[in-house]
């Protein structure tokens, strides 16, 4: 199961934003308050595993000699 992210609303201006983590099945809905003091909560969004495609000009099409070169 994936462990999602989630960080506290902050109800005025200088409130502290507590960030905690939840492992939960992908088919259950988003948490709407916190498990523990019933604050509000929004799931954070954070980056993944992406591929950069780069092709290069020129070469004959070998890899890295004007070929696609991919870097995780």
């Amino acid at each position: 199961m994936p462990t999602y992210q989630y960080a506290t609303i902050p109800a005025r201006d200088g409130d502290t934003v507590e960030y905690f983590e939840v492992t939960q099945r992908m088919a259950d809905a988003p948490l709407t308050r916190h498990p523990d003091t019933g604050v509000p909560v929004q799931r954070v969004i954070s980056g993944g595993l992406g591929f950069v495609c780069e092709r290069a000009a020129g070469g004959d099409g070998a890899h890295g000699n004007g070929g696609c070169s991919c870097h995780p």
